[in-house]
């Protein structure tokens, strides 16, 4: 790849990835309140008005306006912008991904996990604007919408059919059984334990949304990916736990709650870029 097309598609990555999460802000307003998403156009929380197409250019707008509502003057969220550049990065870390093994064979990111076939990159993309849509309404709201984890179940299966990469397989028929087994795995795995937990502290451990959400991982990555999220959102969740405990937010022994949608979103980017290469570098120690 020419190094001048490789910098033009990273810049449209970002750029898309921007817009895309633009729109995912609309979402993460509007879905919680059973509003439209489409009608009315876009408008200030605050005051109502209108927010023109120059003032709602992804990031830009928000560092012009000086995070200010053009309108009323009133502050406007970083959250927007937080959501717009995590969009972008995450797109163009998803191109770099796919790009750099071709680009620069012989460098040391080449080494990475890359995606294995182009149509993984428009799936990384689409599984990124679930789980910030999922993430950022479970913040808030403390649940994970249907959209995303009912969707993510119902779209898994049949895009590791048509991309056997998603499952680490060249053929379909394998790629179709991991994806299956990697649903009902993660559903009723994590609804087991869920209900272990409820039985054990009486009260509700894991929303039904989690469950669903791990067999959306499941039905995209496979069985292993299950076990990989799970092992890294718990670790992930114990520091933030510790954290919030240090900050004194949270009591030692006591029961706070705390939205498990995000830790499980952390841990699946970090198995879709590096998931596979630490597994099999893991595995590899107990070879030697």
């Amino acid at each position: 790849m020419d190094m001048y097309y490789f910098c033009i598609f990273g810049f449209f990555s970002f750029a898309f990835g921007a817009c895309v999460a633009s729109f995912l802000n609309v979402c993460i307003w509007r879905l919680p309140r059973n509003e439209s998403v489409v009608r009315p156009g876009s408008h200030c929380p605050n005051c109502n008005a209108p927010i023109r197409w120059y003032q709602n250019v992804p990031i830009l707008s928000y560092l012009a306006l000086g995070g200010k509502c053009a309108n009323c003057r009133k502050p406007i969220s970083i959250r927007y912008t937080i959501v717009e550049l995590l969009g972008g990065i995450l797109f163009l870390m998803a191109y770099l991904q796919w790009a750099m093994p071709a680009m620069f064979r012989d460098a040391p990111i080449a080494a990475m996990h890359p995606l294995l076939n182009f149509w993984m990159l428009p799936t990384y993309w689409l599984v990124f604007a679930g789980l910030i849509l999922g993430s950022f309404i479970d913040l808030e709201h403390f649940y994970l919408p249907d959209r995303v984890t009912i969707g993510g179940m119902l779209l898994g299966v049949p895009a590791s059919v048509l991309i056997p990469e998603l499952q680490l397989e060249t053929t379909w028929i394998h790629a179709l059984c991991w994806s299956a087994g990697g649903l009902a795995f993660g559903f009723f795995f994590l609804w087991g334990m869920g209900w272990v937990f409820s039985k054990l502290f009486r009260k509700e451990a894991l929303g039904f949304g989690d469950v669903k959400l791990m067999g959306a991982i499941g039905a995209f990555f496979g069985p292993t990916a299950v076990l990989f999220v799970l092992i890294v959102s718990s670790l992930v969740g114990s520091v933030v736990g510790v954290a919030l405990i240090i900050r004194g937010r949270a009591k030692l022994g006591g029961f706070t709650a705390v939205p498990y949608g995000p830790f499980i979103a952390v841990a699946t980017l970090v198995w879709m870029f590096w998931g596979p290469s630490l597994v099999a570098r893991y595995v590899a120690l107990f070879a030697q």
